[in-house]
Protein backbone atom coordinates (compact mmCIF):
# COMPACT_ATOMS: atom_id res chain seq x y z
CA UNK A 1 0.00 0.00 0.00
CA UNK A 2 1.13 3.14 -1.15
CA UNK A 3 -0.21 5.30 2.49
CA UNK A 4 3.40 4.32 3.84
CA UNK A 5 3.25 0.67 4.71
CA UNK A 6 0.61 1.59 8.28
CA UNK A 7 2.00 -1.02 10.68
CA UNK A 8 -1.30 -2.75 12.46
CA UNK A 9 0.58 -4.89 14.83
CA UNK A 10 -0.16 -3.77 17.86
CA UNK A 11 -3.88 -1.90 16.63
CA UNK A 12 -7.39 -2.90 18.66
CA UNK A 13 -10.87 -0.92 17.28
CA UNK A 14 -10.58 2.38 18.61
CA UNK A 15 -7.67 2.24 20.75
CA UNK A 16 -3.78 2.18 19.44
CA UNK A 17 -1.21 0.52 21.42
CA UNK A 18 2.46 0.78 21.12
CA UNK A 19 4.59 -1.95 20.93
CA UNK A 20 7.11 -0.75 23.67
CA UNK A 21 4.92 -0.33 26.43
CA UNK A 22 5.74 -0.98 29.75
CA UNK A 23 4.41 -4.20 31.23
CA UNK A 24 3.99 -3.06 34.45
CA UNK A 25 2.02 -0.02 33.50
CA UNK A 26 -0.06 -1.30 30.86
CA UNK A 27 -0.39 -0.15 27.33
CA UNK A 28 0.59 3.12 26.36
CA UNK A 29 -2.55 4.84 24.48
CA UNK A 30 -1.04 6.59 21.50
CA UNK A 31 -3.44 10.04 20.89
CA UNK A 32 -4.58 10.64 17.55
CA UNK A 33 -2.13 12.56 14.53
CA UNK A 34 -2.36 16.36 13.47
CA UNK A 35 -5.35 15.89 11.98
CA UNK A 36 -3.89 18.83 9.38
CA UNK A 37 -0.72 16.84 9.26
CA UNK A 38 -2.05 13.77 8.14
CA UNK A 39 -4.56 15.60 5.53
CA UNK A 40 -1.24 16.71 3.93
CA UNK A 41 -0.08 12.87 3.89
CA UNK A 42 -3.61 11.59 2.97
CA UNK A 43 -3.49 14.14 -0.21
CA UNK A 44 -0.16 13.08 -1.19
CA UNK A 45 -1.12 8.92 -1.25
CA UNK A 46 -4.39 9.69 -3.25
CA UNK A 47 -2.72 11.69 -5.68
CA UNK A 48 -0.22 9.02 -6.33
CA UNK A 49 -2.86 6.40 -6.94
CA UNK A 50 -4.81 8.82 -9.05
CA UNK A 51 -1.17 9.26 -11.15
CA UNK A 52 -0.92 5.54 -11.00
CA UNK A 53 -4.62 4.28 -11.82
CA UNK A 54 -6.89 4.10 -13.95
CA UNK A 55 -10.77 3.23 -14.49
CA UNK A 56 -12.70 1.73 -17.56
CA UNK A 57 -13.48 4.57 -19.69
CA UNK A 58 -13.68 2.85 -22.60
CA UNK A 59 -16.30 0.53 -21.52
CA UNK A 60 -18.23 3.88 -20.92
CA UNK A 61 -17.27 5.56 -24.23
CA UNK A 62 -18.80 2.82 -26.40
CA UNK A 63 -20.52 0.42 -24.03
CA UNK A 64 -21.34 -2.84 -24.78
CA UNK A 65 -24.64 -4.87 -24.44
CA UNK A 66 -25.06 -5.83 -21.41
CA UNK A 67 -22.69 -3.79 -19.61
CA UNK A 68 -23.31 -2.78 -16.10
CA UNK A 69 -21.85 0.37 -15.62
CA UNK A 70 -19.51 -0.08 -13.30
CA UNK A 71 -16.43 2.07 -12.27
CA UNK A 72 -13.21 -0.50 -12.35
CA UNK A 73 -10.10 0.26 -11.45
CA UNK A 74 -6.88 -1.13 -12.26
CA UNK A 75 -2.86 0.08 -12.53
CA UNK A 76 -1.65 1.55 -15.16
CA UNK A 77 1.20 -1.10 -16.00
CA UNK A 78 1.87 -4.17 -18.59
CA UNK A 79 -0.78 -4.22 -20.94
CA UNK A 80 -2.29 -0.89 -19.48
CA UNK A 81 0.92 1.37 -19.69
CA UNK A 82 -1.10 3.40 -22.53
CA UNK A 83 -3.99 4.13 -20.24
CA UNK A 84 -5.09 7.40 -19.07
CA UNK A 85 -4.79 7.95 -15.34
CA UNK A 86 -7.89 9.05 -13.28
CA UNK A 87 -5.89 12.20 -12.15
CA UNK A 88 -5.85 13.91 -15.58
CA UNK A 89 -9.86 13.07 -16.32
CA UNK A 90 -11.79 15.54 -17.32
CA UNK A 91 -14.69 14.11 -15.00
CA UNK A 92 -12.51 14.03 -11.77
CA UNK A 93 -13.53 17.06 -9.49
CA UNK A 94 -11.84 18.08 -6.49
CA UNK A 95 -14.09 19.53 -3.29
CA UNK A 96 -12.62 21.65 -0.73
CA UNK A 97 -14.27 19.98 2.84
CA UNK A 98 -13.36 21.34 5.83
CA UNK A 99 -14.03 18.58 8.85
CA UNK A 100 -12.82 19.29 12.58
CA UNK A 101 -11.96 22.34 11.77
CA UNK A 102 -9.33 21.39 9.06
CA UNK A 103 -9.61 21.62 5.23
CA UNK A 104 -9.12 18.38 3.12
CA UNK A 105 -8.99 16.91 -0.41
CA UNK A 106 -11.93 14.76 -1.76
CA UNK A 107 -11.78 13.64 -5.27
CA UNK A 108 -14.97 12.82 -7.32
CA UNK A 109 -14.89 10.42 -10.16
CA UNK A 110 -18.23 11.40 -11.81
CA UNK A 111 -17.93 9.74 -14.80
CA UNK A 112 -21.77 10.24 -15.18
CA UNK A 113 -23.71 12.75 -13.04
CA UNK A 114 -27.36 10.82 -13.40
CA UNK A 115 -30.41 12.70 -14.59
CA UNK A 116 -32.37 12.52 -11.50
CA UNK A 117 -32.90 14.19 -8.24
CA UNK A 118 -29.62 15.43 -6.51
CA UNK A 119 -29.21 14.05 -2.77
CA UNK A 120 -28.78 17.07 -0.26
CA UNK A 121 -26.50 16.05 3.03
CA UNK A 122 -29.85 15.61 4.86
CA UNK A 123 -30.94 13.24 2.89
CA UNK A 124 -32.22 9.60 2.51
CA UNK A 125 -30.38 7.68 -1.00
CA UNK A 126 -30.60 4.22 -2.21
CA UNK A 127 -27.05 3.54 -3.36
CA UNK A 128 -25.12 0.07 -4.49
CA UNK A 129 -21.18 0.60 -4.08
CA UNK A 130 -18.11 -0.93 -3.28
CA UNK A 131 -15.38 -0.22 -0.85
CA UNK A 132 -11.97 -0.30 -0.78
CA UNK A 133 -8.32 -0.13 0.67
CA UNK A 134 -5.69 2.19 -1.87
CA UNK A 135 -3.94 -1.47 -1.55
CA UNK A 136 -6.90 -2.48 -3.95
CA UNK A 137 -8.22 -4.67 -1.07
CA UNK A 138 -12.11 -4.84 -0.94
CA UNK A 139 -13.90 -4.15 2.38
CA UNK A 140 -17.49 -3.98 1.34
CA UNK A 141 -18.63 -4.99 -1.82
CA UNK A 142 -22.72 -4.36 -2.68
CA UNK A 143 -22.27 -3.43 -5.82
CA UNK A 144 -25.93 -6.33 -6.89
CA UNK A 145 -27.34 -5.65 -3.25
CA UNK A 146 -27.96 -1.51 -2.99
CA UNK A 147 -28.73 -0.33 0.31
CA UNK A 148 -30.69 2.86 1.53
CA UNK A 149 -29.12 5.60 3.37
CA UNK A 150 -29.82 7.94 5.60
CA UNK A 151 -27.06 10.68 4.72
CA UNK A 152 -26.95 12.09 7.93
CA UNK A 153 -26.54 10.75 11.63
CA UNK A 154 -30.14 11.40 13.44
CA UNK A 155 -31.78 11.19 16.52
CA UNK A 156 -34.62 8.79 16.50
CA UNK A 157 -37.02 8.86 19.72
CA UNK A 158 -38.02 5.68 21.27
CA UNK A 159 -40.08 4.67 24.50
CA UNK A 160 -36.61 4.94 26.05
CA UNK A 161 -35.50 7.99 24.83
CA UNK A 162 -34.01 9.98 22.24
CA UNK A 163 -31.03 7.43 20.66
CA UNK A 164 -28.61 8.34 17.86
CA UNK A 165 -28.71 7.19 14.23
CA UNK A 166 -24.97 7.33 12.90
CA UNK A 167 -24.61 7.66 9.16
CA UNK A 168 -21.98 7.29 6.51
CA UNK A 169 -18.64 8.87 6.60
CA UNK A 170 -18.64 12.59 6.07
CA UNK A 171 -16.68 11.74 2.73
CA UNK A 172 -19.39 9.47 1.43
CA UNK A 173 -21.91 11.87 2.05
CA UNK A 174 -20.39 14.58 0.42
CA UNK A 175 -19.32 12.97 -2.50
CA UNK A 176 -22.62 11.50 -3.01
CA UNK A 177 -24.13 15.30 -3.09
CA UNK A 178 -22.16 15.04 -6.69
CA UNK A 179 -24.53 13.10 -8.37
CA UNK A 180 -28.05 12.44 -9.38
CA UNK A 181 -30.54 9.30 -9.48
CA UNK A 182 -32.19 7.52 -12.00
CA UNK A 183 -35.47 9.37 -13.48
CA UNK A 184 -37.55 6.37 -12.36
CA UNK A 185 -37.83 2.35 -12.88
CA UNK A 186 -39.55 -0.43 -14.02
CA UNK A 187 -41.01 -3.14 -12.16
CA UNK A 188 -40.57 -6.76 -13.96
CA UNK A 189 -42.43 -10.01 -13.87
CA UNK A 190 -40.60 -11.15 -11.13
CA UNK A 191 -40.25 -8.18 -8.57
CA UNK A 192 -37.00 -7.37 -10.09
CA UNK A 193 -36.49 -3.67 -10.81
CA UNK A 194 -34.61 -2.20 -13.73
CA UNK A 195 -33.61 1.56 -12.92
CA UNK A 196 -33.75 4.17 -16.43
CA UNK A 197 -30.13 4.00 -17.21
CA UNK A 198 -29.49 7.46 -16.57
CA UNK A 199 -28.41 6.91 -12.79
CA UNK A 200 -25.29 8.60 -11.24
CA UNK A 201 -21.87 6.45 -11.83
CA UNK A 202 -18.69 7.17 -10.36
CA UNK A 203 -16.53 6.94 -7.67
CA UNK A 204 -15.07 8.73 -4.41
CA UNK A 205 -11.91 8.90 -3.03
CA UNK A 206 -11.16 10.28 0.55
CA UNK A 207 -8.65 11.00 2.77
CA UNK A 208 -8.71 9.21 6.10
CA UNK A 209 -10.15 12.35 7.94
CA UNK A 210 -12.87 11.88 6.13
CA UNK A 211 -13.32 8.37 6.42
CA UNK A 212 -12.51 6.53 10.11
CA UNK A 213 -9.72 8.57 10.60
CA UNK A 214 -7.92 6.86 13.79
CA UNK A 215 -10.74 4.09 14.41
CA UNK A 216 -9.73 1.04 12.96
CA UNK A 217 -12.59 -1.09 11.38
CA UNK A 218 -12.96 -4.88 10.74
CA UNK A 219 -10.64 -4.55 7.40
CA UNK A 220 -9.66 -0.92 7.69
CA UNK A 221 -6.69 0.12 9.45
CA UNK A 222 -6.46 3.30 10.70
CA UNK A 223 -5.76 6.65 8.99
CA UNK A 224 -6.90 4.94 5.82
CA UNK A 225 -7.93 7.05 2.84
CA UNK A 226 -11.01 4.61 1.05
CA UNK A 227 -12.29 4.43 -2.04
CA UNK A 228 -16.06 4.09 -2.54
CA UNK A 229 -17.44 3.56 -6.57
CA UNK A 230 -21.13 4.22 -6.18
CA UNK A 231 -24.00 4.00 -8.35
CA UNK A 232 -26.88 6.43 -7.27
CA UNK A 233 -30.67 4.99 -8.05
CA UNK A 234 -32.69 6.69 -6.02
CA UNK A 235 -33.30 9.66 -3.93
CA UNK A 236 -35.97 10.20 -1.08
CA UNK A 237 -35.98 13.96 0.58
CA UNK A 238 -35.84 13.22 4.49
CA UNK A 239 -38.05 14.31 7.36
CA UNK A 240 -36.02 12.51 9.76
CA UNK A 241 -38.76 13.53 13.13
CA UNK A 242 -41.77 13.92 10.48
CA UNK A 243 -43.13 17.09 11.31
CA UNK A 244 -43.96 18.09 7.79
CA UNK A 245 -40.75 20.14 7.38
CA UNK A 246 -37.57 18.60 5.38
CA UNK A 247 -34.69 18.13 7.05
CA UNK A 248 -32.98 20.25 4.71
CA UNK A 249 -34.81 22.74 5.39
CA UNK A 250 -34.24 22.96 9.16
CA UNK A 251 -31.13 24.24 8.81
CA UNK A 252 -31.91 27.33 10.29
CA UNK A 253 -29.25 29.22 9.69
CA UNK A 254 -27.68 27.25 6.55
CA UNK A 255 -24.42 26.28 7.46
CA UNK A 256 -24.40 22.63 6.74
CA UNK A 257 -24.69 21.13 10.47
CA UNK A 258 -28.14 20.21 11.03
CA UNK A 259 -27.36 19.72 15.28
CA UNK A 260 -26.57 23.00 15.88
CA UNK A 261 -30.00 24.18 15.60
CA UNK A 262 -31.98 23.43 18.42
CA UNK A 263 -34.35 26.32 19.02
CA UNK A 264 -36.10 25.07 22.22
CA UNK A 265 -32.30 23.96 23.42
CA UNK A 266 -33.60 20.24 24.55
CA UNK A 267 -30.44 18.70 23.01
CA UNK A 268 -32.65 17.27 20.42
CA UNK A 269 -31.85 19.55 16.68
CA UNK A 270 -34.66 20.76 15.32
CA UNK A 271 -34.74 18.07 12.47
CA UNK A 272 -34.98 15.23 15.18
CA UNK A 273 -37.23 17.19 17.06
CA UNK A 274 -41.53 16.67 16.77
CA UNK A 275 -41.99 20.14 18.83
CA UNK A 276 -39.32 22.44 17.84
CA UNK A 277 -40.59 25.33 20.15
CA UNK A 278 -40.94 23.12 22.88
CA UNK A 279 -44.31 24.94 23.37
CA UNK A 280 -46.16 21.39 23.92
CA UNK A 281 -47.67 21.86 20.18
CA UNK A 282 -46.08 19.53 17.57
CA UNK A 283 -44.50 21.48 14.71
CA UNK A 284 -46.89 19.53 11.87
CA UNK A 285 -49.67 21.67 13.87
CA UNK A 286 -47.89 24.72 13.96
CA UNK A 287 -47.62 25.11 9.66
CA UNK A 288 -50.11 24.90 6.90
CA UNK A 289 -48.80 21.70 4.28
CA UNK A 290 -50.61 23.43 0.94
CA UNK A 291 -51.94 20.99 -1.72
CA UNK A 292 -48.76 21.37 -3.87
CA UNK A 293 -46.36 20.14 -1.11
CA UNK A 294 -45.53 23.28 0.07
CA UNK A 295 -45.16 25.26 3.33
CA UNK A 296 -46.78 28.20 4.92
CA UNK A 297 -44.69 29.14 7.79
CA UNK A 298 -48.31 30.96 9.96
CA UNK A 299 -46.69 33.90 12.40
CA UNK A 300 -49.76 34.39 14.40
CA UNK A 301 -48.72 37.37 16.50
CA UNK A 302 -46.83 39.12 13.44
CA UNK A 303 -43.80 38.73 15.42
CA UNK A 304 -41.91 37.94 12.52
CA UNK A 305 -40.85 34.45 14.24
CA UNK A 306 -43.34 31.08 12.36
CA UNK A 307 -45.09 29.71 15.36
CA UNK A 308 -43.40 26.75 14.76
CA UNK A 309 -40.18 28.18 16.30
CA UNK A 310 -42.48 30.79 18.85
CA UNK A 311 -42.99 29.07 22.46
CA UNK A 312 -45.51 32.40 22.90
CA UNK A 313 -47.85 30.23 20.57
CA UNK A 314 -48.94 27.04 21.01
Amino acid sequence: MRLNKIMMICLTAFLIYSCDNDDDNGPEVIPPRDRGEQAIEDDQALIDYLSTHFYNYEEFEEPAEGFDYVVRLDTIAGENIDKTPIIESEKLITKTVNFQGVDQQLYILVEREGEGKKPTYADSTYVAYEGELLSDDVFDSRLKSPLWFNLTSYYEVGPQGPSLRPGPVKGFTEGLEEFRAATGFKTNPDNTVTWNNDYGVGAIFMPSGLAYFNSAQNSIPAYSPLIFKVNLYKVNVADHDRDGIESYLEDLDGDGNLFNDDTDGDGLPNFSDADDDGDGTPTKDEIEINADGSITYTDSNDDGTPDYLDPDVF
